[in-house]
């Protein structure tokens, strides 16, 4: 049998990825948790990390343990939601959603949290592959995607149509614009932008288009919430959801330009099958899906 709480040590550290910061969220020194691993990987027989200076990697040994330690929480967890009253305004949910959806939706939580004290809600910004896998082993109760998801193990709800926008100065607004003057203004990369791109471009500008590889690249960015910063002083011009906009504090100098031809992404909010019925993830579901009927 492992040992429960050097388990639990060497599971958080390699949540965080960092000795002091793991230090700090479960109350011990540094060499406590150094301890800790040692006496495990003791206990396994076998080093589970090997140090490069400040930072570290799991050994094959330390993968094994770490799926060992994930799964007794996921197991932790479910007995916790077994014994615990169904009420949805107690207990703990985990929410995956991509970066623009979760800087959107989070001011809308924190006003569900006043309302409910004992509910603790966990926002996490993540791809969509990583979405639907986190949803699938039990990391995250709810999650918010762009495509319909059909897998046997999920539960699927339309959640709403959200348009992909084309973001300009405020000075901008109303004005015409092609793809030489988009590429006179210069785009703000980011991540998703040149997705985004080819998906609205290619649409509207079926001739002149020729990928995102001939957009002339003003900055990158790869933090949501920098990325309408840029366009509000005049920099450039950037694709994002409706959401990224609507998030974005000094909003009031951007513009959406409408294109002749409007590209909306489907969202949908997934669950794992049987979960969906728990009273707090039903009523946070329901919640967002009638807070989000104002990206529409």
């Amino acid at each position: 049998m492992l040992n429960a709480t050097w388990l639990n040590t060497f599971t958080t550290l390699c949540d965080v990825g960092h000795f002091t910061r793991t230090a700090e969220l479960l109350g011990m020194t540094q060499p406590g948790v150094s301890q800790h691993v040692h006496k495990l990987a003791s206990q396994v027989g076998k080093p589970l990390i090997s140090k490069d200076g400040k930072s570290f990697t799991l050994t094959p040994a330390g993968e094994t343990v770490l799926a060992i330690g994930l799964a007794r929480r996921q197991q932790e967890r479910e007995l916790q939601d077994a014994i615990q009253a169904d009420d949805p305004n107690v207990g703990n949910i985990s929410i995956g959603c991509s970066g623009s959806f979760a800087m959107w939706l989070y001011p809308h939580l924190l006003d569900r949290m006043h309302h409910a004290p004992d509910l603790v809600l966990n926002v996490t910004a993540a791809p969509h592959t990583s979405i639907v896998s986190s949803v699938l082993s039990g990391e995250f109760d709810l999650g918010i995607v762009a495509e319909p998801i059909n897998h046997p193990r999920l539960d699927a709800i339309e959640l709403t149509r959200e348009e992909l926008c084309l973001v300009v100065p405020r000075s901008l607004k109303g004005q015409k614009l092609d793809l030489h003057l988009l590429n006179k203004l210069g785009f703000v990369a980011h991540p998703d932008g040149y997705g985004y791109a080819d998906d609205l471009f290619s649409l509207n500008f079926p001739k002149d288009y020729k990928g995102a590889d001939s957009l002339r690249v003003r900055t990158f960015v790869n933090q949501i919430g920098q990325i309408p910063i840029p366009v509000a002083q005049g920099l450039g011009y950037t694709i994002l959801p409706k959401s990224g906009v609507d998030a974005f504090a000094g909003k009031q100098d951007l513009a959406i330009i409408q294109l002749p031809t409007q590209r909306y992404h489907d969202l949908w909010v997934i669950s794992r099958k049987g979960r969906s019925e728990i009273a707090r993830i039903a009523a946070l579901s329901d919640f967002i899906i009638q807070t989000a009927k104002a990206l529409r």
